[in-house]
């Protein structure tokens, strides 16, 4: 789905920008150009990115910590 019209960016494009690092809004904007015109895509997009980092958090979780952490007995 189109999220910026004014650039032609889709929320696939914003998914794959957070999972090779994009943190925030002002990375999306700099690498994609989301909201650098008419700005009625911010919402949309902030809201695909947190969604994706939520989706990313538990793949992301085993480079944070080794596996090894996770299966100690507690």
């Amino acid at each position: 789905m189109y999220v910026c019209l004014c650039k032609g960016i889709t929320d696939t494009q914003i998914r794959d920008a957070a999972a090779e690092g994009c943190q925030s809004l002002r990375d999306l904007r700099s690498d994609l150009g989301v909201g650098s015109q008419c700005a009625k895509c911010v919402r949309q997009a902030r809201a695909i990115l947190r969604e994706a980092h939520a989706e990313l958090a538990p793949s992301r979780a085993s480079e944070i910590m080794p596996v090894a952490y996770w299966s100690m007995p507690a």
